[in-house]
């Protein structure tokens, strides 16, 4: 935990105040608590200060008085004894890893200290208290210009948050008062805190972060699975990854299998009550293809579309494959017969847009006017979304009332813990605690095989990735369960090729680059480049700040100047605009990649990764031979011939080397028991309208 910033010049100044007030006889006015800008409570009843979105509240001796803090200052409230003597101040901070009551007192006292002489410890342990709350107290004497002052430090841990007590006067003082000191931190109390309103069992809470990127909110720019509690597409994925109607009720495909006809449901609404019609279909589409868009997604998704690649291309102003027959019939028509163009539809660049709404201004995206089963209703950047139930949803109003998103409040297992979020998944280093089947969390552990496969891409436009040899040495270099058992702490599953378990097409005799240090570096020597000695400078792009690299790519950047005797440079990007750089080149020769499966079908990884021109084939990789077979199998209607196809295909793009295939992740989260519905799946679904909460 790092010390409150003005705590240290605060405490001084309070110390001079103190004592100041005591010599001319002057009381320190009162205030009620409000007004405050670092969430003050309130006082509820007589004595007593409430923070309801802390969870905190103090019951204080008669006659103390509270007041807010001084502006700038980062407490929440000061109390004062009644002859303003005695200064006690609150402070409430997130936990970090590792923190401990007795730690974060240590910590601070090291910083409000600081200034004071003569300091002798009197008094240094664990607190107990009826409610098993943790604590810790610490009580000193110093001496400040001559005086000597007494000084509690308390520390009290709810949940992920810790919250310190400060309080100080003249020694005399503090003796005098020491029972009511001890009365008002033995009357510290804690609830699930009232977040919007809303109390903690009537809301899903979870943790989050925020970008400052706007187009990472933008269905048609993003790159992630998309906010399935505002938008929905035509189609969806159930919890079973069956595909379901969503904003269309039904479809017809023809017999040649290149139109559909879509029948859109009569009482679907955006959330402002507006009916959707087959037009905001066409608008949400067109506006993804058009050029001043700049979608790195269109072309993958909805590219099939006849006139989408034209439109994109700034040949056409419309997409000619989209036709509305009438308001809520829409015929979709694609440039051949393909079993996974629905699938597609699932994904964000096809969700339904509101023309108004994203034509409002360019932040529309934070008052966002979907069809979704819940509304966003508070974005306080950096603190909190709010989500809350669309009564007049299209399939039911959802059964929890809101959702709660707390953005960057801490680690999320400790979150957890507490009671605070409902929800998380699990970092590597805390793997084998919750698979104990001793440790209290271990019946709340959800785990499953996910669809993703980790690699790094190989730039083959760019010497020396454009010899084979050299991508082949790199990959041979690379040591996969070393680095899984250091850096993932054994929790993934090492990666012979593209495809992920689970994924239809997988191979469990796939022919891949076995770790051969030896070999790699004689294919390094028989490449153009002679050796390690004649390879032009390397740059490894990843996401970061500065130049210090994360323990992956440190991992890999150590084995290949083992193993190869190459040395690589780190380049990183501010990752709130990383794809937006990566997409538009601005990358060095290696950087970090990745996908995970957007349909379970082997087309959204060998096709959409590694087919010639693809939007998503960020390393230019080329091969006629493969772009014949994977064109092949996008129209091949017999399931075993196109996984044969799609088999043969990874075969050829390992032996090719264009990316570094690394691991597949297994997933772990926490879920609380008394969130109903939830169910782990490998692909993002609008999982939330499923679920329900009984307390």
């Amino acid at each position: 935990m790092k010390p409150t910033r003005k705590l240290i010049p605060f405490l001084l100044f309070m110390v001079f105040l103190l004592l100041a007030c005591q010599l001319t006889g002057t009381a320190t006015p009162t205030t009620a608590v409000n007004g405050s800008a670092v969430t003050p409570g309130t006082q509820t009843q007589a004595d007593t200060y409430t923070s309801p979105e802390n969870g905190v509240s103090v019951h204080y001796p008669s006659g103390w008085t509270t007041q807010p803090p001084p502006q700038g200052d980062q407490s929440l409230v000061v109390f004062f004894n009644p002859d303003q003597s005695i200064h006690t101040e609150l402070f409430v901070q997130a936990l970090q890893s590792g923190d401990t009551a007795e730690s974060v007192t240590g910590q601070l006292a090291g910083s409000v200290l600081t200034g004071l002489q003569n300091i002798t410890i009197l008094s240094d342990a664990a607190l107990t208290r009826s409610d098993a709350v943790i604590g810790w107290g610490r009580v000193v004497t110093a001496t400040s210009n001559g005086t000597q002052l007494k000084i509690n430090l308390t520390t009290l841990i709810y949940g992920a948050r810790a919250f310190f007590f400060l309080s100080f006067g003249a020694t005399s003082n503090y003796d005098a008062n020491a029972s009511a000191i001890s009365a008002l931190l033995s009357g510290v109390s804690f609830q699930a805190p009232v977040v919007n309103g809303v109390n903690r069992n009537q809301a899903l809470f979870l943790s989050g972060g925020e970008s400052t990127n706007p187009r990472d909110y933008d269905p048609a720019t993003e790159h992630d699975s998309g906010d399935k509690r505002i938008y929905d597409g035509l189609v969806a994925f159930d919890t079973k990854l069956n595909l379901t109607p969503d904003l269309a009720e039904s479809w017809d495909i023809s017999a040649g299998g290149t139109l559909y006809t879509f029948h859109l449901r009569t009482n679907a609404k955006f959330q402002d009550g507006r009916p959707v019609v087959a037009q905001d279909v066409i608008y949400s589409w067109e506006r993804a293809a058009a050029p001043a868009t700049q979608s790195d997604t269109v072309l993958t998704y909805l590219g099939d579309i006849l006139g989408v690649a034209e439109m994109h291309a700034g040949k056409a102003t419309h997409i000619s494959g989209l036709k509305a027959i009438d308001d809520h019939t829409l015929q979709v028509t694609i440039d051949a017969a393909k079993p996974y163009f629905l699938f597609k539809l699932t994904l964000p660049v096809a969700f339904v847009l509101d023309q108004k709404n994203v034509e409002s201004g360019p932040n529309w995206y934070r008052t966002p006017n979907g069809t979704g089963p819940y509304k966003l209703t508070r974005w306080d950047s950096f603190k909190l979304m709010v989500y809350t139930a669309n009564p007049d949803y299209f399939l039911g109003a959802p059964a929890i009332p809101q959702i709660v998103v707390e953005l960057f409040t801490g680690v999320g297992i400790n979150l957890y813990e507490s009671g605070e979020i409902d929800t998380t998944g699990i970092s590597s280093s805390d793997v084998a605690r919750v698979l104990d089947p001793a440790d209290p969390l271990h019946p709340d552990l959800h785990s499953g095989v996910s669809l993703c496969t980790n690699f790094v891409v190989f730039d083959v436009t760019k010497p020396p990735f454009d010899d084979v040899k050299v991508r082949q040495a790199f990959t041979m270099a690379f040591d996969r369960q070393k680095f899984i058992d250091v850096v993932d702490n054994g929790t993934s599953i090492p990666a012979k090729g593209l495809y992920p378990p689970a994924l239809p097409g997988y191979n469990l005799n796939l022919k891949g680059l076995p770790y051969d240090p030896q070999q790699a570096r004689q294919l390094l020597a028989q490449s153009k480049y002679g050796g390690p000695q004649g390879l032009p400078a390397i740059v490894y792009t990843a996401q970061g700040f500065g130049n210090s690299a994360s323990p992956d790519v440190a991992a890999m950047a150590q084995m290949w100047e083992q193993n190869l005797g190459v040395k690589i440079t780190i380049d990183n990007l501010e990752p709130d605009k990383y794809y937006d750089l990566l997409y538009a080149g601005q990358h060095g020769q290696i950087f970090s990649g990745g996908w995970c499966a957007d349909y379970p079908d082997p087309e959204n990884f060998a096709d959409v990764l590694f087919h010639s021109g693809a939007q998503q084939n960020t390393g230019n990789y080329s091969n006629p031979a493969l772009d014949a077979v994977l064109d092949q199998a996008r129209t091949e209607q017999d399931v075993t011939k196109r996984i044969q196809l799609y088999q043969q295909a990874e075969q050829m793009i390992v032996e090719d080397a264009p990316a570094l295939f690394i691991s597949h992740d297994i997933s772990y989260v926490l879920v609380k028991p008394y969130v109903k519905g939830y169910v782990l799946t490998p692909i993002s679904v609008p999982l939330e309208r499923y679920l329900s909460l009984q307390h």
